[in-house]
């Protein structure tokens, strides 16, 4: 009597929770006590589930501890965009009532003011993508009545951005079969083994590589190239600047160099004005593109000894015959572009032209057994940056089509009767400092539909021209501010030198560019446009 209580309370208690480690025990010989298939199937779950409870309780706490973390950073993440929006519109309504009661511009002209307070304070906070940012207009501007959803969208669609997607498939192609790499232990094998010599074949290899690519992509070629030649931190960062500063002023050298020359020429062909073809801007700037990299390397070179370095990194990179190739391609296209102009009256009016060429080469690169990428590869050009060109372009019709510039007439009236040397003076001085708060495409993109606009009261059209150039050029001479050109964001970040070091050097080298940019204006280029240097 005494078992059969025994074993009914035995049952029972097996029964108060099966699948609780306290309270269930499972002999180990279970399974040859039992007969069916599905009841040792069952019993295997069974222990399976006990043995797994502890474990399973202690991975969700893990998983707990690891997803608060994430959690955290994705409500700051949510604070920090709904902050920086928040301050965008702000500003947007600050700057609109300053320019509808203190300007005393027109409605439509307020409203686009204030947009554009909203844009570049987006622009400059960064609480939405690039990108993103850069489509807005195509929203903003037909809802306030600026610009009719087309010519919005037009712009975007506008032919120079096909010379820069162009310009980008040779560069991702360049860099996948590792063309710059040879280009470098070219250079560095023809300058002196020392400090002086490596800084020089850098700077060298920048300005040539800018007359195919533009100065982001030179950067991030020559960027690897720099960082693996020695530890020495003094030394790699001389490198390290001479490959931001060797870029940006490569990015002068073409018009498909940087993107404030694209959106210049696009601004051009817009107006009506008078354009720069290929061949020309080439004459124009390879003067002054060698003059500044000869002062480059004079100051960086300043104060370091000339060491000798050990460049043995670089023996294992040869030349093979997809190198040769693609060189073969790039030669190609450059003379095609350098022999466009002198033959284009034998062909005017079939629409054949540089923007034209340069994606057709581009493209080129994907044909297979002759080309160089697959369209896996397309995910590396960055199509922000394309957006952010349709929207300079955009912005520039909506100025246009305003009148915004009437806005700004009091103001650049001041300026009436200076000589032009002086006006220019003040132009690149105002452009280098205005990078250091702005981006060098959304500063071109801003700028030049006032300039137009503002200044054709007392300014003729070749000289209009002229400054706009000016600005654009000088904008790539930033070379002060991590943020202020390209190259520079792209070495300080990766590159991990100090902001003091670029600011002390770029300091010294814009300085430079401002001397040389005016005198370079009224002595030089005026010659190509028709200007009175000193009217």
């Amino acid at each position: 009597m005494q078992d059969k209580h025994s074993n009914t309370k035995n049952d029972l208690d097996s029964k108060k929770c099966p699948l609780s480690p306290a309270t269930t025990q499972i002999p180990e010989n279970l399974d040859s006590m039992l007969n069916t298939d599905d009841d040792t199937e069952s019993i295997r779950s069974t222990k399976q589930t006990t043995q797994n409870l502890s474990s399973t309780d202690n991975a969700e706490s893990k998983d707990l501890q690891t997803d608060m973390p994430q959690e955290t950073k994705s409500q700051d993440k949510i604070i920090n965009v709904l902050l920086g929006v928040g301050l965008s519109l702000v500003l947007g309504v600050i700057v609109f009532c300053f320019a509808y009661f203190y300007l005393h511009a027109t409605l439509k002209v307020s409203m686009l003011i204030g947009i554009m307070g909203l844009l570049i304070t987006l622009w400059t906070n960064k609480a939405l993508p690039m990108g993103v940012v850069s489509l807005l207009p195509i929203i903003l501007f037909p809802s306030f009545g600026i610009l009719d959803t087309k010519s919005a969208t037009a712009n975007y669609a506008n032919p120079i951005i096909y010379l820069f997607l162009g310009g980008f498939m040779i560069a991702t192609a360049t860099e996948k079969i590792g063309l710059h790499k040879v280009i470098a232990k070219w250079f560095l094998a023809r300058f002196p083994n020392n400090t002086k010599g490596v800084i020089s074949a850098l700077g060298v290899a920048s300005v040539t590589l800018g007359t195919a690519l533009s100065n982001s992509t030179v950067a991030l070629l020559l960027l690897p190239v720099a960082m693996s030649i020695t530890d020495n931190k003094v030394l790699r960062t001389r490198f390290l600047l001479a490959v931001a500063f060797g870029a940006s002023i490569s990015g002068i050298t073409t018009p498909i160099g940087s993107p404030p020359n694209l959106i210049y020429l696009g601004f051009l062909e817009s107006q009506g004005l008078s354009g720069i073809s290929f061949t020309t801007w080439i004459f124009m700037m390879a003067p002054l593109t060698f003059l500044m990299l000869f002062m480059m390397i004079k100051i960086l070179s300043y104060g370091v000894s000339d060491q000798a370095l050990n460049l043995s990194v670089f023996d294992s990179v040869y030349v093979n015959g997809t190198h040769k190739r693609l060189l073969v391609f790039i030669a190609a296209l450059l003379v095609i572009l350098l022999l466009n102009s002198p033959i284009r009256p034998f062909y005017d009016g079939i629409g054949f032209n540089e923007n034209i060429v340069l994606l057709a080469f581009g493209l080129m690169m994907f044909i297979p057994k002759i080309g160089f990428l697959d369209w896996d590869d397309t995910k590396s050009i960055p199509y922000e940056i394309i957006f952010l060109f349709g929207a300079g372009f955009c912005i520039a019709t909506a100025f246009s089509q305003a009148e915004l510039g009437g806005a700004f007439v009091s103001f650049f009236a001041h300026f009436d009767g200076l000589p032009l040397i002086v006006l220019i003076f003040l132009a690149c001085v105002f452009a280098i400092v205005a990078t250091g708060f702005l981006s060098t495409t959304a500063l071109i993109a801003i700028l030049l539909p006032i300039i137009e606009v503002a200044t054709q009261s007392f300014l003729s059209d070749a000289s209009r021209v002229l400054l706009m150039l000016v600005i654009t050029i000088c904008a790539s001479f930033s070379f002060m501010i991590p943020i202020s050109t390209p190259p520079n964001a792209i070495v300080f970040a990766q590159g991990g030198i100090k902001a003091w070091d670029m600011i002390r050097f770029g300091f010294l080298l814009s300085l430079v560019g401002i001397v040389c940019v005016t005198l370079f204006s009224v002595w030089y280029w005026w010659s190509f446009l028709e200007v009175k240097p000193l009217g």
